[in-house]
């Protein structure tokens, strides 16, 4: 995977961040290694691994470029994991092998007025006969420019609250379904993110993802495991600005010698490090805790919340190593600060 990030993203990273947009030859090469289907079983075309190899394969991804791993994270992580542990068998049958190969999904949940809250949505999927109308707009949702299909949380029962939430599978080419505004971010530019509006959105029942009402459950069990994806990037993003900084280190003279040669740029190095370590066994603890099916939640709060941290000195105190250097885009570091941004 590193040596695939080297040689086929990184010479596009500067590119794609510049346009706000990802490659379509990024793209094609992840469904080609098999790194959009990692889960996903082999009856389905998929790569038939573990999630831990999702968390490897997301580190390794944002060394490189922090919204390519975003990308990844999502399709395995939440798209992927749900189709599989919820979906019949027509619909495995029907989206699976897509997914692991050639189709990217979008999971619409946050809204103008809520995210996690799901109190406060608004989308609704009103039921006439064996169809649901879906009318509604979400906003903030990743991948949405590529997507092809959306896992779409809205409330089939406004009377029960969060328990008429349920989650409908829409195809991009449903009648009534339109991405809307592209946001110009500050960081991740080449993952989208998108408004999605609803208008009339014809949805046939057999098109709901598990049951009835039960959308809200999943969801924040998919945010869950979502949140070991989340430190993942940060932990890689991180490791990538680290191993971009510390050998301009080692070039950069100062007063007649290596400013890596100072005491006190050292013990910051050193910091540093140790700081990163310990992100990283958070993030692989609480990942091996989810694939042994214990309980995991607080680990993945706590790897996500840390790595966060983590990123945030990182970026920033390799900006102050690099010195000037590192506040121009000659020079990546700057767009790891602009990236991490999102993590706290």
């Amino acid at each position: 995977i590193a040596k695939y990030a080297q040689e086929r993203v990184a010479p596009l990273v500067s590119e794609m961040d510049e346009n706000s947009s990802m490659a379509d030859e990024v793209i094609k090469s992840l469904f080609e290694l098999g790194l959009m289907g990692i889960e996903i079983s082999t009856e389905y075309g998929g790569t038939g691994s573990s999630f831990f190899s999702s968390v490897l394969v997301i580190e390794e991804l944002a060394k490189v470029d922090p919204s390519v791993a975003v990308l990844c994270d999502i399709q395995n992580t939440l798209i992927n994991t749900l189709m599989s542990n919820l979906g019949t068998e027509e619909q495995k049958a029907k989206y699976l092998p897509r997914l692991a190969t050639d189709m990217i999904g979008s999971f619409c949940l946050s809204e103008a007025g809520s995210g996690s809250d799901a109190f406060a949505m608004k989308t609704k999927a009103e039921k006439h006969k064996d169809y649901y109308i879906i009318n509604g707009s979400k906003m903030w949702i990743s991948s949405a420019e590529h997507a092809g299909v959306f896992l779409v949380l809205a409330n089939a029962d406004v009377s029960a609250g969060y328990r008429g939430i349920t989650c409908f599978i829409v195809d991009r080419d449903t009648e009534g379904l339109e991405i809307g505004k592209k946001e110009n971010k500050l960081g991740l530019r080449a993952s989208s993110t998108c408004a999605v509006n609803f208008d009339n959105v014809k949805v046939h029942e057999k098109n709901i993802l598990g049951k009835v009402g039960q959308g809200y459950k999943y969801a924040i069990g998919m945010l869950n495991g979502g949140r070991i994806g989340i430190a993942a990037q940060m932990l890689g993003l991180a490791q990538g600005c680290f191993d971009h900084a510390v050998p301009y280190t080692r070039q950069r003279m100062q007063f007649g010698k290596r400013i890596f040669d100072f005491q006190g740029l050292q013990h910051q190095i050193a910091y540093v490090a140790t700081q990163l370590e310990a992100a990283r066994l958070l993030t692989y603890n609480a990942a091996r805790l989810k694939e042994a099916g214990r309980p995991f939640v607080k680990e993945a709060c706590m790897s996500k919340y840390f790595a966060a941290e983590v990123a945030t000195l990182t970026t920033s105190k390799c900006i102050e190593w690099m010195g000037g250097v590192g506040f121009t885009k000659d020079y990546p570091i700057e767009k790891y600060y602009r990236d991490c941004k999102i993590g706290e």
